[in-house]
């Protein structure tokens, strides 16, 4: 370690460094404990080792590091100490003025700074107060804190536990040092501090505790028990309570209706009060020390209960549409009154009046929906009364009166009438027929009655309590009842093409007649006609589609009767014959033919050949066929009923028979080599095809399998070559017009030398 003796090298290098720094980096220094007081150690250090560099405090060098060796500032030797290993810096004894910007600079690498605080520790903390005793609202506070050493001092005031901070009434000034109150309240009363600290102590004054006189205020009454508004029932007990804010407490005493009482507590008892009572009540609060006075009142009516409450009324009863009026009668003092009908309270409309402060409910008119229970119920201040139930039972009727009873009925049968009348209290009731009185009472039973009892029967409906009477009427027919319906007719038989005619006879008076068919209406079109009011219905023409069962139904008044069904069978046909046949047969065969015609009833069939008939019968078979057989069959079909007949015919050709076919070969079938198989037929033939396997043989089928070809030529089957793919069942087919014969099965096994040795 070298002292720095040569101001001119010091110059140099600290030029070096200084313009080195435009192109060097920043690093971190770092401090044993920052800050820190008067007279402790401090080490300064960084992450980086240094070997050519300085340590500066602000603009002055501590120490110059060089590779190997380092150089303490004279200023400094005493009190620092340099670790080479870790580029650390020591200060000893802190000062005061040891507070400030510290660097780490090294040659073209990094800089590094760090500001060190240094105080001195927080001692003697006092607060004082200009006055402790106030008067809320007239009086300042003014605390004032103070310490006998200790550098960089923040100061914070507590009420108690809680800090206090400047806003409102809050002043702080002198650096926070001094706390003013302006205007304390109540609120302000407590114990003070001011706690004192800087970054290296904390210390807190003893308390100093405010003294704040305030009130009377918030001044309240409290009457028990506890009504709105404060109206009391005579007979009653009451307590008045009064209560205040005031430090220290204030003096108190009672007033009645301006008048001072000899009550000088916080409550008084008025027992057994009377109407006598009723005034105004209050009580005056003084505080000695701030001069202030407060009072509250209240105003207090006592009142007698309700003693008796009456609902009647004047005139007749309540009759529907005329007016009617309820009283409302009250024995004591009464604020208001309300009705009730059915326990539901009743507004006045348009027809519900109230007069003499709702004592009196006019009904103008009265309606029937205003029948119920009613009440009055009468309310003053202390007290409400509901009278008994009074009941509304509205007078009406008669209404137009309602008849039940038929308005036609069948001779030799009685029938009841009944008439109703809305009414209350019931109508009375009387029964006229034609004017002549029947009968006294709500229904009226006839006797058995004849066609001459048709006519108007009259009900009159009177009140005696209204004096209204109203009358209604019915009409009655008597009418004879149907006794028979039945479907006839006089035209036979019915045949299609031709008019038919159907007669409805009713035995007893008809009103009207329905036909039906099959249990449907039966409705006219342009050839189904209805005449003599329905009792016929004609079909002209008739067809065959009229066929079915047909009833008619005959009404009158007092019922209807349907007759039995009558069956309708339409004739017709026959129509053209149906022959089925076949076209083409060979000799030597047997041929049946089939004739059918549409027909009612069925026709009687004949067979003609070539215009001879040959049988009389639908089926017919011929003898064995020759080839002088061919010709014209004709089938001719006659309906006896309708005197039609039908004929219809065909063609039967009859060619000579195939007699046989067979398959025929020469040579032996050896694989790989060509064979034919020849269909031989005995007969004539129109064409020949080839079948193996009971599968008609297609010649393009070798396309499909590689292994097997063959062609057909005439009546040959060639196989080019045969190969064992080719073994099967052959058969061959000669076919003509009339039939198709095959040839008995041909077995073909190809003979493989090469395969058997194979196996």
């Amino acid at each position: 370690m070298s002292r720095m003796k040569s101001p001119l090298m010091f110059l140099l290098i600290l030029t070096t460094i200084t313009f080195a720094t435009d192109h060097v980096c920043c690093q971190s220094i770092y401090a044993s404990e920052n800050p820190l007081p008067v007279g402790s150690n401090v080490t300064l250090y960084s992450q980086a080792v240094v070997t050519t560099g300085v340590w500066m405090f602000e603009t002055n060098l501590i120490v110059m590091i060089f590779p190997g060796s380092i150089i303490i500032h004279d200023t400094w030797r005493d009190r620092v100490s340099y670790n080479s290993t870790s580029s650390a810096l020591t200060i000893k004894s802190l000062r005061l003025g040891d507070s400030g910007l510290y660097t780490l600079q090294t040659v073209n690498s990094f800089r590094g700074q760090l500001t060190l605080s240094v105080q001195v520790p927080i001692s003697n903390v006092t607060l004082k107060a200009r006055a402790t005793n106030l008067v809320e609202f007239n009086d300042t506070a003014v605390l004032m804190c103070s310490v006998s050493s200790g550098s960089s001092l923040s100061y914070v005031w507590l009420k108690g536990h809680h800090e206090v901070t400047a806003g409102g009434n809050v002043q702080l000034s002198n650096g926070n040092a001094t706390l003013t109150i302006v205007s304390v309240t109540l609120y302000d009363e407590g114990p003070f501090k001011c706690s004192v600290s800087n970054g290296v102590s904390n210390e807190i004054s003893p308390s100093v505790y405010l003294n704040i006189s305030y009130g009377p205020s918030n001044t309240t009454m409290i009457i028990m028990p506890m009504v709105s508004p404060y109206i009391y029932r005579t007979g009653s007990n009451i307590m008045l309570s009064c209560t205040t804010v005031s430090k220290p407490p204030a003096m108190i005493q009672w007033m009645y209706n301006g008048m001072y009482l000899n009550e000088y507590g916080s409550q008084i008892q008025l027992y057994n009060i009377t109407e006598s009572d009723s005034g105004s009540y209050k009580c005056v609060f003084h505080n000695t020390v701030t001069s202030r006075f407060s009072s509250v009142s209240s105003m207090l009516w006592m009142l007698d209960p309700l003693e008796v409450v009456v609902v009647n009324h004047t005139g007749g009863p309540p009759i529907l549409h005329e007016p009617f009026t309820l009283h409302c009668e009250v024995t004591g003092t009464v604020d208001r009154i309300q009705w009730w009908r059915n326990w539901q309270l009743i507004s006045p409309n348009d027809t519900i009046i109230f007069n003499m402060n709702n004592k009196t409910m006019t009904f103008n008119p009265v309606q029937y929906s205003d029948n119920g229970q009613y009440r009055c119920q009468a309310f003053n201040s202390v007290s409400n009364m509901t009278s008994s139930p009074y009941t509304v039972d509205v007078k009406y009727g008669p209404g137009m009166p309602t008849i039940m009873g038929p308005s036609v009925a069948k001779t030799g049968y009685s029938i009841t009438f009944s008439c109703h009348a809305s009414s209350n209290p019931p109508s009375h009731y009387r029964w006229y027929f034609n004017d002549y009185p029947v009968a006294n009472t709500s229904e009226y039973v006839t006797p058995p009655l004849t066609r001459n009892m048709s006519g108007m029967y009259t009900c009159l409906a009177y009140h005696d309590i209204t004096g209204q009477n109203k009358t209604a009427y019915t009409m009655l027919t008597v009418v004879d009842p149907i006794e028979d319906v039945q479907v006839e007719t006089t035209m036979y038989p019915p045949k299609e093409g031709y008019p038919y005619m159907l007669t409805c006879n009713v035995t007893g008076p008809a009103d009207y007649i329905y036909w039906m068919k099959d249990g449907m209406k039966l409705h006219k079109d342009n050839r189904t006609v209805f005449n003599m009011d329905n009792k016929t219905v004609t079909f002209n023409p008739l067809k065959r589609n009229d066929t079915g069962y047909y009833n008619c139904m005959a009404m009158n008044a007092v019922g209807n009767m349907t007759s039995p069904p009558h069956k309708l069978l339409v004739y017709f046909g026959p129509e053209t014959p149906v022959i089925h046949m076949p076209s083409f047969a060979e000799t030597g065969q047997f041929v049946t033919f089939t004739c059918s015609a549409m027909s009612v009833p069925p026709s009687q069939i004949s067979w003609w050949f070539n215009g001879t008939e040959v049988a009389n019968t639908s089926v017919f078979t011929t003898h064995c066929l020759s080839l002088n057989m061919s010709g014209e069959y004709t089938c001719m079909a006659y309906n006896n009923v309708t005197g039609k007949n039908s004929t219809s015919f065909k063609m039967l050709t009859v060619i000579e028979a195939i007699e046989s076919v067979m398959i025929k070969n020469n040579t032996i079938p050896i694989d790989t080599e060509s064979f034919t198989l020849t269909c031989e037929v005995v007969g004539p033939y129109d064409m020949i095809y080839w079948m193996k396997d009971d599968m008609y043989l297609n010649i393009n089928s070798s396309d499909a399998n590689p292994h097997m070809h063959y062609h057909i030529e005439n009546d040959t089957l060639h196989f080019t070559p045969v190969t064992m793919y080719n073994d099967g069942s052959y058969r061959c087919v000669a076919a003509n017009q009339a039939a198709k014969h095959k040839s008995p099965t041909y077995m073909l096994l190809v003979n493989c030398e090469y395969c058997r040795k194979q196996c």
